[in-house]
């Protein structure tokens, strides 16, 4: 798990010393992009009291929203698993996609041909510039992991899915996954 590299379509697992930062403590994200200019993700594990139809009436779902990060979060983002469906789509990897006709996902959505375990939105995302993701691997607050769900991260990713991916790393990291989120209410 550790051994993965920087690369768009894997995991970062929020260290548990990440403690305080309403952001990203306990957090798990998608990385959407990563070059030299920067990195790209969206945080699978924070739902908001919002669905897409709060936001967009005109659509007839009630599909849960996340809070992909803290930038832009006036903007709706989406990834999903159905690239054939919806036009103008960009890989991630593994099968998953980010974006693409919004116009049409809307319609797709209405016709109850995309399902919630398709697709995924997000009020905002997580941002790096060039060089900031490298420096915080540098100094320990996250553990990249393989994307083993490859599309299916879509259903897979609940609220408990950071402490099912730190149970999953074993060793000191297990004493943390029952850890209050934060310690100093303990």
């Amino acid at each position: 798990m550790i051994s993965e590299k920087l690369k768009k379509g894997i995991l970062l697992i929020a260290e548990p010393s990440i403690i305080g930062d309403l952001s990203f403590n306990r957090s798990v994200i998608l990385l959407a992009d990563h070059n030299e200019e920067g990195s790209v993700g969206f945080i699978l594990n924070k739902p908001l009291e919002y669905t897409i139809q709060d936001l967009i009436p005109e659509i007839n779902a009630k599909f849960k929203i996340y809070n992909g990060g803290p930038v832009e979060q006036d903007n709706l983002y989406f990834i999903h698993n159905i690239p054939e469906m919806i036009p103008n789509s960009i890989e991630i990897s593994n099968g998953i996609y980010w974006g693409g006709d919004f116009e049409s996902t809307k319609a797709l959505i209405n016709e109850g041909k995309i399902k919630k375990n398709n697709i995924r939105f997000f009020l905002g995302y997580t941002g790096w510039d060039a060089q900031q993701l490298d420096r915080e691997m540098q100094a320990n607050s996250w553990i990249i992991s393989k994307n083993v769900y490859e599309n299916k991260i879509i259903g897979k990713s609940t609220t408990d899915f950071w402490k099912q991916k730190i149970l999953e790393l074993g060793g000191d990291y297990v004493i943390w996954s029952n850890a209050p989120e934060n310690p100093i209410l303990n």
